[in-house]
């Protein structure tokens, strides 16, 4: 790749990543403002990572610009460092998402989760009390449980409906409890549970409560994140397809600027 094309590429590659990197800067800068504190919380990941894109970029930009094979060098390992790093948490993503795929219930429309059948990394960190509250907290927040009569205006509804794993762990008892529901945000707990599962008796009809703590709740969040991940990490699969495309490239800069610089 000549000498004119691939400073070219990396250029203009990184000044628009510096875009990037400004608009996740000020996105974590209005998250900082909100009110609430879960998503206050995500602040300071959001703003590394608009800094660790922005101080590449810049590197990757100043050293294209002015053909300097000391910058581009710098460039290339900090971007060959996110490259390990993106494979590392990738592969680990496929690792811990590999378990947990839900249970069939007569009658349903949508399957219930087991804490138990999702991975070792996941029940410790579910099961740490700090992070549950944490969690919970949050949760309680949602409009995920309140939204559901809302959503569903009769029982006939609520019974055909699709639940979201979030929805089916945390708003309503398991099933095998054997609580009749009333509507979509009440059940008949008057009847003694057919079940000795002891979110049976986690459970409350208060908004505040639902079946929070139960292990169930905790399955529907694990669920989730488990999707979430693997989502992600098909995204990093494709970012490191790209990233390497972009490393090679960034290689030919190097090698032609570091010739210009041994003829002159």
């Amino acid at each position: 790749m000549g000498v004119g094309t691939s400073n070219f590429v990396i250029r203009w590659i990184n000044f628009l990543t510096m875009l990037l990197a400004m608009a996740v800067i000020i996105f974590g800068v209005w998250m900082s403002t909100h009110h609430d504190s879960c998503r206050r919380s995500l602040t300071l990941p959001v703003l590394g990572l608009g800094a660790v894109i922005f101080a590449v970029s810049i590197i990757g930009f100043l050293g294209a610009l002015k053909s300097n094979s000391i910058l581009l060098w710098i460039y290339l390992v900090m971007l060959c460092i996110i490259l390990v790093a993106i494979l590392v948490f990738t592969v680990l993503a496929f690792i811990v998402t590999n378990n947990g795929s839900g249970h069939r219930v007569p009658g349903l429309r949508y399957k219930e989760y087991q804490l138990q059948d999702y991975s070792s990394w996941f029940l410790k960190q579910l099961n740490n009390t700090k992070n549950w509250n944490r969690l919970k907290s949050c949760l309680v927040k949602t409009d995920d449980c309140n939204n559901l009569p809302r959503k569903y205006k009769t029982l006939k509804q609520y019974k055909s409906a699709t639940l979201t794993a979030i929805e089916a762990g945390c708003c309503r008892p398991p099933s095998e409890c054997g609580y009749p529901a009333v509507n979509a945000s009440y059940y008949d707990l008057s009847f003694h549970p057919i079940s000795s599962n002891k979110d049976c008796k986690l459970y409350k009809n208060s908004r505040a409560t639902k079946c929070y703590n139960c292990d169930s709740c905790k399955a529907g969040v694990a669920q989730y994140m488990k999707t979430e991940w693997r989502v992600l990490a098909i995204f990093n699969v494709i970012l490191f397809v790209v990233l390497s495309m972009i490393y090679f490239v960034g290689c030919c800069a190097r090698r032609n600027a570091a010739r210009s610089h041994s003829k002159a």
